[in-house]
């Protein structure tokens, strides 16, 4: 008892602290999507304003190639007359271009501005295609200039070096930048306004454009499909927190109520699962647990030639519960062995004198996992057979393939329960791993065929199709067949055609008291050998 009562604390507990993890764990995972969906927000957001920049930076570049395309496919001579003229014309058509000219030697000698020289500056360098970009472009005496100027097959356009960076950002601490992937040396911004990383170039790979977050900053860097250039935007770190608070304002009493909920519904299972444990205990306390036989026919005659015994459980309602209910239950609780034993009582009082006169009728049992495992199996059967004086042949013991989880615990205590002569049915054949080679190796005198099976017979379902490759399997090992579930005329004759001996169902009875099996053999006892049942 201070055994039980200390294991009852403790799966109290475990439950609990179940329904408590739940409670918590629910709301901070709706905090961790608001995370994860202020990250993905400011992403976007970044990854909006880098395209931005990107799609300013194309437009200067193929406005640049056009305009130099143009002065180079003309022919005219630098400087002549028609050669100023196409400058000026280039000027007046282009929304980017501030100037286009000729230059030599680091000077633009004319241009679309006129005659007067305008030094490119020191500050340059080539790119891989062979382009120089002067980076600085000083004008009259001023030395910081606004201006960055592209050379090309002798000439040169100028552009405005914020005009890529001219993004609209209604957000404070917006850092952007343009960056040429063959810039030699230190790889620094070509224009640049705010912190820009070139580190940060290095996260791009091969990819189109990504977006991450570093110790500072949400980044983003789009590549360009026109020249080896990046363009990158960087918005402060500390927005994701602001936007998250924002959203876990929606998602954390959400989550923290279905956390509630969840907890709460953790709670009542538990409960209900206790409720029908100590519902168990009290009926095998108070003998509320009956069996109910289901004859088992034998196909080629017609005649009944044994019963499985079902359990059901009488409410004080005189309601009674089906196994699939409460079974479970019990192997979870460890009370299916008690259960066991019950049946074995309930045999023995049921049925016992009626077996000892009958040597070929027999009783199927049905099995559990842990019953294979509980040293009282043997012993409890063997009670069984010296009080009624039953014959092993009169029982088949019932497994189903869970049974055989671990398989050297159940194949030592099958092979006990056969060199007593009882025989060993597999149950619910078909819905586990049903090959030929594992069949082989479960050592089983009969297959029982899932209803499941049976109830696809001349449906055209895809798993009709089943049945036949279960009996062939059966048949080529040897093994006898019971087939469960049958409730029609068609199905029975289907099965005996195919070789199955024997079968159960509804067709044949439902489960009733044992002393109803009784009188169902003396009937057929009394009718002349080779007449058939008219059920």
């Amino acid at each position: 008892m201070p055994q039980g009562s200390t294991r009852k604390k403790a799966l109290y507990a475990l439950i609990l602290l179940a329904a408590l993890g739940q409670a918590v764990l629910l709301p901070w995972l709706a905090w961790k999507e608001a995370q994860r969906q202020a990250f993905d927000a400011e992403a976007e957001l970044a990854l909006a304003f880098a395209r931005d920049v990107r799609y300013r930076a194309d437009q200067i570049v193929r406005q640049v190639d056009n305009g130099i395309a143009l002065l180079v496919r003309s022919g005219y001579p630098p400087c002549s007359d028609q050669a100023r003229a196409l400058m000026r014309e280039v000027d007046l058509t282009s929304t980017h271009l501030q100037a286009i000219g000729y230059s030599r030697d680091g000077v633009m000698v004319c241009s679309s501005l006129g005659d007067a020289a305008i030094e490119l500056g020191s500050n340059s360098f080539v790119t891989g295609k062979g382009t120089r970009l002067f980076l600085n472009v000083p004008v009259g005496s001023r030395t910081g200039s606004a201006l960055m100027a592209v050379e090309r097959q002798g000439f040169t356009a100028l552009v405005h070096r914020s005009l890529p960076l001219d993004t609209w950002t209604a957000v404070s601490g917006v850092s952007v930048a343009v960056m040429q992937l063959d810039r030699p040396r230190d790889g620094r911004p070509i224009v640049s306004r705010g912190h820009v990383d070139p580190a940060w170039v290095a996260r791009l790979g091969h990819r189109r454009e990504t977006a991450f977050a570093d110790d500072r900053y949400v980044v983003a860097i789009v590549r360009s499909p026109l020249v080896p250039s990046v363009a990158v935007a960087a918005l402060p770190l500390s927005r994701i927190a602001a936007r998250a608070e924002s959203i876990a304002i929606r998602l954390v009493p959400a989550g923290l109520a279905a956390g509630i909920a969840v907890a709460v519904a953790i709670m009542a299972f538990a409960r209900r699962q206790m409720s029908v444990a100590a519902a168990l205990r009290h009926g095998l306390a108070h003998h509320a647990f009956i069996l109910a036989y289901q004859p088992i026919v034998d196909l080629r005659t017609g005649r009944c030639i044994g019963a499985e015994a079902l359990l059901r459980m009488r409410r004080d309602s005189g309601e009674l519960i089906g196994p699939d209910l409460f079974i479970p239950i019990a192997e979870q609780t460890g009370l299916i062995t008690r259960m066991t034993e019950r049946v074995f009582e309930l045999v023995e009082q049921d049925a016992g004198h009626f077996l000892a006169r009958h040597p070929d009728f027999h009783i199927a049992l049905n099995i559990s996992a842990a019953d294979l495992r509980s040293a009282s199996l043997l012993p409890s059967i063997d009670r069984l057979l010296q009080r009624t004086g039953a014959r092993p042949a009169n029982l088949i013991v019932e497994i189903t393939e869970r049974g055989f989880v671990d398989p050297a615990t159940a194949r030592r205590a099958l092979a006990a329960l056969r060199e007593r002569g009882i025989a060993i049915a597999i149950d619910d054949f078909g819905t586990g791993y049903s090959s030929l080679s594992y069949l082989e190796s479960l050592d089983v005198d009969l297959l029982k065929i899932d209803r499941s099976f049976i109830e696809t017979i001349g449906t055209g379902a895809p798993t009709s199709q089943v049945v036949g490759h279960i009996i062939a399997m059966a048949r080529t090992i040897g093994l006898r067949m019971i087939a469960e579930g049958i409730e029609t005329r068609e199905q029975a004759e289907f099965v005996r055609r195919q070789g199955v001996e024997y079968a159960q169902g509804w067709l044949f009875g439902k489960p009733v008291e044992f002393r109803t099996i009784e009188q169902l053999c003396a009937i057929e006892a009394a009718r002349p050998p080779g007449e058939m049942s008219d059920e």
